[in-house]
């Protein structure tokens, strides 16, 4: 070990019911909650949705999976049912749908009216599920904001009576934190007692884990990153009976380390794979020019799964994500595109050069399978029972990724790499946030830069939500141009954000938001402020939109001039933080404030 972990009093509070207690009781459940039928099972004759995968995959089928962004529960029954039926018309199937479920479902029942709104829909019950599994003949995916926090157990009795029998996103349990919401001890209660009650269940449902949304998407090692699918395997499978069904791609970029870590993947599970996610982070371009990367890494998931059918479905992401919330459209021009690709597939694999992928593929596997001993033998040692889901999951979740992969990362330990050690196989995001690091700290003016380092500068950096690279990519960039940096955390709440600013006496907070709650969150830290008596420049940049109250659509607007009105400042790239930072330079300290209204 490298780094020190909590105590065991840390990691496990004695609040924290036994692990195979609440397992019992989630099993106990099945006598009142069980699969239901619904048009996908029916018209596939099949009992779930993996024995579907598995006869499809058999038959050498490539399956596809189109997500459905709407806010409204009728608009999108109605997109499902479209884009099912257009597709058909041109010989494509939709084999399954996500759909974007609302942030405020993640809460328990009687907390969700009233609560936060994000830019998804809210289901509640049996019946409002089935509106969704009912809507056409394919797989309903009910992924974000179901298991992994607190309401996990009714939106699983709601998702199973309405013969849904994919649900995840397990991965959000280890990463994920509603506004205003910490006790995590309820939140591992909740999930073991679901996972239960899906392991008991009378056919074979699988538990979705995005890995990108868990501590895969935030290691630096990818050998880390499929350590944790064993991890993961181990207590969902090996402790609790339920079958774990894996996910990824959003981070993944390179057809090559895609290939290899499907490849990977495969040697070490049989469990059917829910679906291979879009590489989204590679659309920077527009629409038409997106299309390049659409099939840049469909390509490479059509090719994967040609040589190894593991199940999952291709995920083909409209190109206009990048900029706002795919129409109906253009999510059934992306099924085309990828429908069409995948009968291309079989002239042109025999043209790929295996070796590189097998070779990158064994990396991976050793590594990872290095890291979850290394993961199991670190936690019993500290005290840690092993074969208790609920130990094993909150003190995992309470480490976290920084310390779980500085402690039992492969590789060796390297003061200077990214996360203490030096990576069997370093993760892209790290070498592209690195790469865009240095390139936006290489646009300052060296005059201005060296003014900047000599000002002797602290910002409080942090996310609004659960997505960190953009606060990474902050945080880098600062860091490059000698300013001192402050963690204000990841998904904190505004009066956290402020304390941690205070505490640290920094000169500014910068805030890196993703999508749907900007003007929110500025308003809120703002309020903050004010109930704090201090007046400190905010800056805020990424996805800076919202959801209007009364909006009939659904969509996200633009909200800059919004913020702005507030006194905070939009930054649609780091130069403007930068630029900020610049005119502080000379301003008194007593001035030194972009808002003094109150905003109560």
């Amino acid at each position: 070990m490298t780094a020190p972990l909590p105590s065991h009093d840390q990691l496990v509070p004695p609040t924290l019911q036994p692990g195979g207690e609440l397992v019992a009781a989630g099993r106990a459940l099945a006598r009142d909650w069980t699969v239901g039928r619904n048009a996908f099972l029916n018209a596939q004759g099949v009992a779930s949705e993996a024995e579907y995968k598995r006869r499809e995959a058999l038959a050498g089928r490539v399956m596809q999976h189109a997500h459905i962004g709407f806010r409204s529960v009728e608009r999108t029954v109605a997109a499902i049912a479209e884009v099912h039926a257009a597709c058909a018309r041109h010989g494509a199937r939709v084999d399954r749908f996500g759909i974007t479920l609302d942030m405020s479902m993640g809460y328990p029942p009687h907390m969700r009216k009233g609560s936060r709104r994000g830019t998804g829909i809210v289901l509640e019950g049996a019946e409002s599920f089935a509106c969704i599994t009912n809507a056409a003949p394919a797989a309903a995916h009910f992924g974000d904001f179901m298991l992994g926090l607190p309401g996990a157990l009714e939106n699983t009795k709601g998702a199973l009576a309405a013969g849904a029998t994919a649900i995840g996103n397990l991965g959000q349990y280890f990463t994920f934190r509603l506004p205003d919401w910490d006790d995590d001890v309820a939140t591992t209660h909740a999930t073991v007692t679901a996972l239960g009650l899906i392991a008991v269940q009378p056919v074979e449902v699988l538990v979705h884990s995005n890995l990108d949304d868990g501590f895969a998407g935030l290691f630096a090692d990818m050998s880390s990153a499929l350590g944790m699918v064993l991890v993961e395997k181990h207590i969902v499978e090996t402790l609790i009976g339920a079958r774990l069904s894996h996910c990824f791609g959003h981070h993944f970029t390179a057809p090559l380390v895609r290939m290899a870590f499907h490849a990977a993947l495969a040697q070490v599970t049989d469990t059917p794979g829910t679906m291979i996610f879009g590489n989204t982070v590679s659309y920077k371009s527009t629409p038409a020019g997106n299309y390049a990367s659409l099939a840049s890494y469909l390509q490479a998931d059509i090719w994967a799964l040609g040589r190894r059918p593991t199940g999952h479905a291709v995920n083909p992401v409209p190109v206009t994500e990048n900029e706002r919330i795919p129409d109906i459209d253009e999510i059934i021009d992306a099924q085309l595109f990828a429908h069409r690709l995948a009968a291309h597939a079989a002239g042109s694999a025999s043209l790929i050069d295996r070796a590189p992928i097998d070779a990158l593929a064994d990396r991976l596997v050793e590594g990872g399978r290095l890291f979850a001993s290394r993961v199991l033998a670190g936690l019993a040692e500290a005290g840690i029972d092993t074969v208790d889901p609920a130990q094993m999951m909150l003190a995992l979740r309470r480490i976290g990724p920084k310390r779980l992969e500085a402690a039992f990362g492969a590789g060796v330990p390297e003061a200077t790499a990214w996360s203490g050690r030096r990576p069997v196989v370093q993760a892209e995001w790290v070498d592209e946030l690195e790469h865009a690091a240095r390139n936006w700290a290489g646009r300052v003016p060296v005059e201005a830069a060296s003014r900047i380092a000599a000002r002797g500068f602290t910002a409080c950096v942090a996310s609004s939500d659960v997505h960190e690279h953009g606060k990474n990519l902050v945080e880098r960039t600062l860091g490059h141009l000698g300013i001192a940096t402050v963690d204000g955390g990841t998904s904190v709440d505004a009066d956290d954000l402020v304390a941690a600013a205070l505490a640290a006496g920094a000169d500014i907070i910068a805030i890196s938001t993703y999508n749907g709650i900007a003007l929110r969150y500025a308003r809120e830290v703002t309020q903050a402020l004010t109930r704090a008596g201090a007046s400190i420049p905010v800056c805020i940049g990424g996805r800076l939109n919202q959801v209007p109250e009364d909006s009939n659509s659904g969509l996200p607007i633009d909200v800059t001039a919004d913020i702005a009105a507030l006194g905070v400042v939009p930054c649609l790239t780091p130069i403007a933080l930068i630029d900020h930072l610049t005119a502080l330079i000379d301003q008194p300290a007593a001035t030194r404030s972009v808002f003094r209204k109150d905003t109560r």
